[in-house]
């Protein structure tokens, strides 16, 4: 006999906001198995208006009103038991991130919980990430979002350091990213994995999946540090118009692609790392992890 739960995921981004509903099938005598059965985009990119003005526009807020109504909507068709919806760098900026928060609870009924970065990278390493870190290797893990870069190092299976930066690809396309930021993160991710060898990076993200799809690798594979420095030559190469017609990107990817390989590229470079890992996991897949980890909790 199976039994089968229906559990959601709101990711509030500074470049996109993204739904994701999983199918979550238990048999006894077998482990749980995870299907993403909708995952819904909305590229508001709000870290436009907080990098720069500090809060949130009203035509921004309309848009989130608008799209939490119909993400509640969307839930309701698929029958969700239960969701969490995590907003992170650019609400938790915004001077107006609570106030709008509590007027997206007022019109679509969703509750919005503001999360700092640690938070942040603890759900994204409750995913199947443990399963991808080998006991007696080293790895960097580093999730690069539009208002915040997060660190994560792993030795022989244990969390040895993790850290947040404020360094994002939307941060970078407006130029607000500051020299010493840059270093900071620099010499943290130096100092940090000095004393290990034979580091690879893993990265999550949509535009590290985006280029992982690009490169026509098996799931499992990784991706080498020449592949990752060609390929942003080859997008630097390209004006943003070209990018989306020759390499078939979408246009709100097609900018920001460009920072965030830069900010893949260095951190390989400064880890000694000739190898990054590209598995299918982020803040929605953890929300969804947590979700179903603390059902199991009550029950117990």
């Amino acid at each position: 006999m199976i039994k089968q739960k229906n559990f959601a995921a709101i990711d509030i981004g500074s470049n996109a906001v993204r739904l994701l509903v999983s199918t979550i099938t238990e048999k006894e005598g077998k482990e749980p198995m995870f299907r993403k059965t909708s995952l819904v985009r909305v590229p508001i990119r709000l870290g436009a208006d907080v990098f720069l003005k500090k809060k949130v526009s009203e035509k921004n807020t309309m848009r989130m009103i608008d799209t939490m109504h119909a993400f509640n909507l969307l839930m309701k068709s698929h029958g969700v038991e239960k969701y969490k919806a995590y907003a992170t760098s650019a609400m938790r900026e915004a001077t107006n991130g609570n106030d709008i928060a509590a007027i997206i609870k007022e019109k679509s009924g969703i509750n919005i919980e503001i999360i700092d970065g640690s938070h942040e990278a603890a759900i994204i390493a409750a995913t199947d990430l443990h399963a991808l870190i080998q006991n007696d290797c080293n790895y960097l893990y580093v999730d690069v979002g539009g208002g915040s870069t997060e660190y994560t190092m792993y030795s022989h299976g244990k969390t040895v350091a993790s850290r947040s930066f404020k360094v994002g690809t939307v941060r970078m396309m407006e130029d607000l990213v500051e020299h010493h930021t840059w270093e900071e993160m620099r010499e943290w991710v130096k100092e940090t994995t000095r004393d290990y060898n034979d580091i690879d990076l893993i990265g999550s993200g949509g535009n590290i999946n985006n280029i992982f799809k690009t490169s026509g690798k098996k799931e499992g594979k990784a991706l080498s540090l020449k592949y990752m420095k060609d390929y942003d030559e080859k997008l630097n190469s390209y004006t943003y118009e070209e990018r989306i017609t020759e390499l078939d990107l979408k246009n709100d990817r097609a900018d920001v692609i460009i920072p965030a390989t830069k900010i893949y590229v260095n951190s390989m470079k400064w880890a000694r790392a000739n190898w990054i890992h590209v598995p299918k996991i982020g803040l929605a897949d953890g929300i969804i992890k947590s979700l179903y980890n603390d059902s199991k909790r009550k029950k117990v």
